[in-house]
């Protein structure tokens, strides 16, 4: 091993789970691992999950570790390594997590909003490297946003630039967690897709998911639809361009405020695929400005489920 070679500890905090890898300089995900977030449970006990997390990887390292990056919902002070307000995390009203995490291993912390720290992953490692700006999205547990312009992260002025998922669609819409209602997250993110799924699938007997699930409605998920549709499930497919449309709305009043028009896709929800970001670029170059139409590009994320700690890690080797 070359005496060079930097290595990094990349936390991906989720709202279900937290996962946790050692990353080189590179970008290669040398070990990882992942625990249940316990989000319900309140701070403390979520906290205690990374400190677990962590202590357990670096338990079998003989790396050198150059420090540990953290990405994490809500609003984030970088300077200052606090966490605010997370919509998915209950309790998280102002956490100190750096100062928390450093005091418990004594690396140097670095810690990012989530949605940023994976648009930073795919700027630095992934989709986002032959693009000097654009507009990372994440739909997971909830729906986050990183904007990159001229290669650098934009945050706003106190680190809440980003936040896609709480732009409304629907002033009349369903109640978001962020308290507000109508927000794409409440039509995009993997808990409503559940339960409108749930809601609605009596109204199609012959849906090929009741197959999947075996008619047991708790075993609905994004998966079994993207199974399901990619069956030819008319009810599936109509339900993932709905939800292109929704999205594709949400992007444009983005793109037309931004003037950025490329859009990089993520998280377990894009697993829909090219039939979801289909309808989204369609429905994006429907009602963009006229001179951003032709620009307009919807691409899938490329680093999938390891954005996030691969974001993370960066947070420590890149000046971003």
């Amino acid at each position: 091993m070359a005496k060079s070679e930097k290595f990094a500890v990349g936390v991906d905090l989720g709202g279900t789970n937290i996962k946790i890898g050692i990353v080189s300089e590179d970008g290669k995900i040398i070990s990882k691992t992942s625990v249940k977030t316990e989000a319900q449970a309140g701070p403390k006990v979520v906290i205690k999950n990374i400190k677990k997390g962590i202590a357990e990887i670096l338990k079998t390292n003989k790396r050198k570790i150059s420090g540990i990056g953290i990405g994490a919902p809500g609003i984030v002070s970088t300077k200052k390594g606090v966490v605010q307000n997370p919509p998915n995390l209950p309790g998280w009203d102002k956490i100190e997590l750096g100062a928390i995490i450093k005091k418990e291993f004594g690396y140097k912390v670095n810690v990012e909003n989530d949605a940023n720290a994976a648009a930073i992953g795919e700027l630095i490692f992934g989709a986002g490297q032959k693009y000097s700006s654009f507009v990372m999205v994440t739909l997971g547990t909830g729906v986050g946003g990183g904007i990159v312009f001229n290669k650098k992260i934009f945050r706003g002025e106190i680190g809440g630039a980003g936040e896609i998922g709480h732009v409304c669609i629907d002033p009349n819409g369903p109640r978001c967690n962020c308290g507000s209602t109508g927000c794409i997250e409440a039509y995009a993110g993997n808990h409503y897709i559940k339960e409108e799924v749930k809601k609605d699938l009596h109204n199609h007997p012959s849906s090929k998911i009741w197959e999947l699930i075996e008619g047991d409605l708790e075993r609905v998920s994004p998966r079994v639809l993207q199974m399901a549709a990619e069956l030819g499930d008319v009810y599936a497919k109509e339900f993932i361009h709905e939800l292109g449309v929704k999205l594709g709305v949400a992007f444009t009043s983005i793109s037309n405020i931004l003037d950025v028009s490329t859009f990089i896709v993520g998280g377990g929800v894009a697993g829909f695929g090219r039939p979801l970001l289909t309808t989204i670029r369609a429905t994006m170059i429907a009602r963009v400005l006229t001179p951003l139409k032709s620009r307009i590009t919807v691409v899938p994320a490329k680093l999938k489920n390891e954005a996030g700690i691969l974001g993370a890690s960066a947070l420590v080797f890149y000046n971003t």
